[in-house]
């Protein structure tokens, strides 16, 4: 991202929601750094979930479909 990367963007995100007292917006990163420790960096600054590039389609619809599913939505609105 040229202005800020995910975990600025993230902290700023997760500032907003704290600060409107609003259910936690889910956040998942897509990135290309899949070495070790990525995954955590990124749990560790806020986001939800992680997908590597390349993208495989069914990681991505994985994932997707796990924060869209009702079970998911409704721990997202109460956070």
């Amino acid at each position: 991202m040229p202005v800020m990367d995910g975990y600025e963007a993230t902290r700023r995100i997760r500032a907003r929601d704290a600060a409107a007292h609003s259910g936690r917006v889910p956040i998942v990163a897509m990135t290309a750094h899949a070495m070790s420790g990525a995954r955590e960096d990124c749990l560790a600054a806020g986001m939800d979930d992680y997908v590597a590039k390349p993208v495989q389609m069914d990681a991505l619809r994985a994932v997707l479909a796990k924060w869209a599913s009702p079970a998911y939505a409704s721990r997202r609105a109460s956070a």
